[in-house]
Order: structure tokens, then C-alpha cells, then sequence
């Protein structure tokens, strides 16, 4: 596969939700261009491991245990990242919460956990991020789905959270523009080997259905991913701003709603 080349040598970039899947993997092309990287997950073990894996690479890395949905412990990892690396130049906000049920089989309490991991978490770490971020030049990067424009059955909640975080992209980029800092988002489509993608297809039927309705046929990466977030946090898209970067292999143009229903088929039994 091609790869984009990009040199953030000497850069501090944060990425929540680095320890597993998309974010990882976006962490680890930021390692590979030669930046200093701290990951935050919930998980201590997933976080060390992400540690030990980004410094294999030859980066310098710090990792913090952080639930999303806490404004304190966000707000403490990032501080703890500026001690370590100085004003940070980069921030990439990845933490996700998903599973398919319809809405009459939705609780109260997973509506909400789904919109507090997605929503609230997002704003809580640009708000964090705001303290630390290096301004101007600062570039701060949501990762979205294509449920944030495309309604999706047994995915209103993912659908009502991630629209929010496409908002909150929106206003960030309006407000914080005058201070230097961009805020852009990434909005991936079907990504192998993740646990999203697990979860909304969990059989190789189901999978192989997925694929067939993307325009380019295949799954996408997580290095593709962390290549879009290379370009978007270069001084290449130093013009862009407000941006949400479909990175889908077309599947958004109308795909993603005839998985969709094919889905359900499967998980009905029809």
C-alpha cells in the first residue's frame, strides 16, 4: 500500500482512545513520522501495552488511564503530557462506544452511555485540549462515522451521538480559528479488524455483505485512517478548518444504508 510521508519530528501529539483499533493505528503513523505520542484509554493494561508498542517504533510515549466521561481525569492527562512533552501540537479524540439494537430495545442507561463516551467525551477532551494546545498551529482532530449523516436502523444512538461530535468539530472550528487552532473530523468507513466493526458484523457473512456495498470493494485500514490524520494535522491543510473528511472508500455516498438493511435481515433471520 501506498503511504504518505510526513515529518513530525520533534511534535507532541495526543491521541484518546489510542490504545486499540482506528486510534492506534493512528497513533502509530504519527509514531512513524517521528512524533512524541501519549495515549489515553480506561484500560491500564491496554494503555502500557500501547506504550510498549509506540516506543518499539522508536517514539517517545506516555500513556494515562482516563474514562472520556470524567472531565477531571481528561483534563489531569493532558496537563500530565504538556509536563512531559511541552505544549502539545496535535490532538486526536477517537473514544467510542457502539452496539446494534433497535431503539425500542435501547435502555435509558445505554442511550446514555453511548452519548456520554461519544458527545460529552469529545467535548471534554477539546476542552482539555484547548489548555495545551499549541497556539496558533495547534490542530485538533475528531473521529466520526458515517452515522453522524446517515441514519442507520439499530444505531440511533451512535447516530445522535456522532452527529454531536460533527457539531461540536463545526463550532470548535469557528471559535477557536482566531487562536491558530484547526479542528477538523475524520469520518471512517468499514475499518478491518476493529472491535466497531466486530460488533456490527460479527459473522464473515456479514462482513463480506459490508464489503460488497462499498464502492471500492474492500475494507479500509487503520493506516489509512492515520494517513488522513497526518494530512489534515500537516502544514499541507493548513487552510482547513470545520472539515468533516469522509474516509469511506465511497461507502457513505449510499452504501452504508444498504448494508444497513441487509443487516438487519441477518440479525432477524429473514
Amino acid at each position: 500500500m501506498a503511504s504518505l510521508t510526513f515529518d513530525f519530528s520533534g511534535k507532541a501529539v495526543f491521541v484518546a482512545g489510542g490504545t486499540s483499533g482506528i486510534n492506534l493505528g493512528v497513533a502509530k503513523r504519527f509514531a512513524e513520522a517521528g512524533a512524541k505520542l501519549a495515549v489515553m484509554s480506561r484500560s491500564q493494561e491496554k494503555v502500557d501495552a500501547a506504550v510498549a508498542e509506540l516506543s518499539g517504533l522508536g517514539a517517545e510515549a506516555v500513556g494515562y488511564a482516563a474514562d472520556v466521561r470524567h472531565f477531571g481525569a481528561v483534563s489531569s492527562a493532558f496537563n500530565s503530557a504538556k509536563e512531559a512533552f511541552g505544549a502539545i501540537d496535535v490532538v486526536v479524540s477517537g473514544a467510542a462506544g457502539n452496539f446494534p439494537a433497535f431503539a425500542k430495545g435501547i435502555s435509558s442507561n445505554g442511550f446514555r452511555s453511548v452519548l456520554e463516551i461519544d458527545t460529552l467525551g469529545t467535548f471534554h477532551v477539546m476542552r482539555a485540549a484547548f489548555d495545551v494546545i499549541t497556539k496558533p498551529g495547534g490542530a485538533l482532530i475528531n473521529i466520526s462515522a458515517p452515522q453522524a449523516v446517515q441514519p442507520m436502523q439499530m444505531q440511533a444512538h451512535v447516530c445522535a451521538a456522532k452527529a454531536g461530535v460533527d457539531k461540536i468539530t463545526e463550532v470548535l472550528a469557528l471559535e477557536w480559528g482566531p487562536y491558530g487552532v484547526r479542528v477538523n473530523s475524520i469520518s471512517p468507513g468499514p475499518i478491518r479488524n476493529t472491535e466497531g466493526m466486530d460488533r456490527l458484523a460479527p459473522t464473515d457473512d456479514l462482513k463480506d455483505l459490508i464489503r460488497r456495498t462499498v464502492p471500492l470493494e474492500r475494507f479500509g485500514d487503520a493506516e489509512e485512517i492515520g494517513n488522513a490524520a497526518l494530512f489534515l494535522a500537516s502544514p499541507a491543510a493548513a487552510y482547513i478548518t470545520g472539515v468533516v473528511l469522509p474516509v469511506d472508500g465511497g461507502w457513505s455516498l449510499s452504501g452504508a444504508g444498504v448494508a444497513t438493511e441487509k443487516m438487519i435481515s441477518a440479525f432477524r433471520g429473514d
